[in-house]
């Protein structure tokens, strides 16, 4: 995560619970569990789901929606957007039910059981944009019920499985509107338009793969061997999946050559959706982690440049997580109890090597400067720097569903990055620049992979075993110990140190003096009267006081100036560049090249040219 399940006959006109209680054959019950969701028949804008049941020998059994779901970190208790929860004999009679917590349901008579029912609501409808860790559900692992519009279907919100049951085969047939399709990367066994039908081996196999419902919009392309879904919903048509497709292909196909013959995955589905951030919308931007497929939540507002920069950092993030914890893993996560979750000692490994390889391949692959993978790395210095920075992170990683932990959760980004880039740059030097981090994750792929996984106590010697002792100083002092990483230290191994750089500043900001401000009347946005303007503005001609309506043919005010804001950070001296301005009322457009001052700011810089071709191998491997 980054901030962020079943053939059955469906029953085609269920519109109330008396039909929910028809007879059950006993065809039905065979092979495993089958369940049914009705995307067509929507009450109250809630969705039904049939679930029909093995056979059990036991008196009583449980019926559990999770708590939390691998990859999230959160006590999420899905079971709460449950509503209406029934069970039936293969006769119609309703049987007994004792709903003994959020998540759990507990059926009497469980040898007559056949069949539960109940209603989902949405976790979309819930959202108040508080953020991570204030009992709202990560967007990207949420659930969207929008009629006729949308379905997101993170299946754990919908599909619960029967206590310690949770290994027998599922078979899912989802009933859809004709003009909807559905975007996943299973395999939908039905050819019909209204109807898919999904066959896995086990729970996790249904939960591990969403799928997203909308009127098309997707591409397809294929990298070695990889085909490659990319659908998206845009309610009100900004984005489609053709025009951002350049920016995610440019982007996997490097990932594709940084990891080399790491994956053999042979589909991968990206499904992003778009909110309109209205009341009842999706409002927790990122993305969650599959192994062959990734959800991803963005506001439909961005510009379609900015989206396309977000989609790089963000979906390689969570593709790299093919590598861990997808294809390196403890037994936490390989048998991950998804209503009484144990949680894994390393999430430095999971999240900060995953972050750490989504910044480092596009140095690798040329998608960014030197300059900017520095500054990446400063940034994560600094977010660091103010988290707890003595807190074990093997500790924290453990503990991670309580507090004081959960509040450091999101250190894995920041300092679970500079973990995996420190134990990069002790592997390069020890190996005078010959392996490093990508080297040592491939060797634990080869040793464990997707269905063998490891003791959380043997990680730390298995990986002092495949590099050198050094890497396990690091790991027990820094990682499982509570002393600060002296990060200096470690740049300066490959001849990095600290030094002044020369950075394009941005026009509308000198410091934490801004050029401009928005008349709140209007929303309308003013530059600043009385005080030395940028470059750029003394080159085309804006003068205090004008009021900048728009800059190369788009419109700007309160609502977007962040964007305007952003967006020049991407301009180049000398390129052409409009500003439609009202100075005394009247509009003018003002023509001209972009001219932007440089200034001086604290950066990384190469201060030990002896060690130029062991940075370079770190960073260009």
């Amino acid at each position: 995560m980054k901030q962020i399940f079943l053939a059955a006959i469906f029953l085609t006109s269920v519109v109330s619970y008396n039909a929910n209680a028809q007879k059950t054959s006993k065809k039905e019950l065979e092979n495993g569990v089958k369940a049914t969701i009705d995307l067509v028949n929507i009450k109250d804008d809630k969705v039904l789901v049939k679930v029909l049941a093995p056979t059990f020998s036991s008196s009583e059994v449980t019926y559990q929606i999770p708590k939390t779901v691998p990859g999230t970190y959160s006590a999420d208790n899905y079971g709460k957007y449950i509503e209406d929860f029934k069970a039936f004999d293969k006769n119609g009679k309703e049987l007994t039910v004792t709903h003994t917590d959020e998540n759990t349901w507990k059926i009497s008579n469980a040898k007559s059981l056949t069949s539960v029912t109940y209603y989902v609501n949405d976790t979309y409808d819930t959202e108040t944009g508080r953020g991570f860790g204030k009992e709202e559900v990560f967007s990207p692992a949420g659930t969207n019920i929008l009629e006729g519009k949308n379905f997101m279907l993170n299946n754990h919100g919908f599909v619960g499985y029967f206590q310690g049951n949770p290994d027998v085969n599922y078979t899912v047939t989802i009933n859809h509107p004709s003009d909807m399709f559905g975007s996943t990367s299973l395999t939908d066994e039905d050819a019909s338009n209204s109807n898919d039908v999904f066959k896995v081996k086990r729970y996790f196999d249904f939960v591990d793969n969403p799928i997203m419902y909308c009127k098309p919009n997707t591409e397809t392309f294929t990298v070695d061997g990889m085909q490659i879904l990319f659908s998206v919903y845009s309610p009100n048509g900004v984005h489609t999946a053709k025009t951002l497709l350049p920016d995610l292909e440019k982007m996997m196909r490097a990932q594709k050559s940084f990891l080399g013959s790491i994956n053999s995955n042979k589909k991968y589905s990206v499904l992003l959706y778009l909110s309109d951030m209205k009341k009842n919308d999706a409002k927790g931007f990122g993305a969650l982690e599959h192994h062959t497929s990734t959800t991803v939540v963005f506001p439909e507002m961005m510009p379609k440049d900015m989206l396309g920069k977000q989609l790089i950092d963000v979906v390689s993030h969570e593709f790299f997580h093919i590598v861990t914890p997808l294809s390196i893993h403890s037994k936490e996560i390989q048998f991950f109890d998804y209503n009484n979750p144990k949680m894994s000692k390393h999430l430095w490994m999971y999240e900060g090597v995953t972050e750490y390889f989504a910044n480092l391949f596009q140095i690798n692959q040329g998608l960014i400067t030197e300059e900017e993978f520095y500054d990446r790395m400063n940034g994560k210095i600094d977010n660091a720097s103010r988290m707890n920075d003595t807190m074990p992170f093997t500790e924290m990683s453990a503990n991670v569903l309580v507090e004081p932990y959960k509040t450091q959760y999101l250190n894995v980004y920041e300092k679970g990055a500079l973990i995996g880039m420190c134990i990069d740059i002790i592997i390069r030097e020890k190996s005078n620049g010959e392996r490093g981090i990508l080297d040592l994750m491939k060797k634990l792929s080869q040793e464990y992979g997707v269905e063998k996984p490891f003791d959380d106590e043997e990680l730390f010697p298995k990986i002092v075993s495949l590099t050198y002792p050094e890497v396990g100083d690091f790991l027990n002092t820094y990682v499982a110990g509570n002393t600060p990483i002296p990060y200096n230290e470690f740049f300066a191994k490959m001849g990095v140190g600290t030094g002044k750089i020369s950075v394009p500043s941005n026009p509308f900001i000198k410091g934490q003096s801004p050029f401009i401000t928005v008349i709140p009347d209007t929303k309308e946005i003013k530059v600043v009267p009385n005080m030395e303007l940028s470059d750029l503005m003394n080159s085309v001609g804006v003068k205090g006081g004008d009021i900048i309506l728009a800059i190369n043919d788009k419109s700007y005010n309160l609502d977007n100036i962040y964007d305007m804001v952003m967006e020049a950070q991407n301009w180049k001296n000398d390129d052409d560049i409009s500003i439609k301005i009202k100075r005394d009322g009247k509009e003018q457009l003002l023509k001209g090249k972009v001219k932007m001052a440089m200034e001086e700011v604290d950066g990384f810089v190469q201060t030990d040219k002896t060690k130029e071709k062991l940075k370079n191998a770190w960073l260009k491997g």
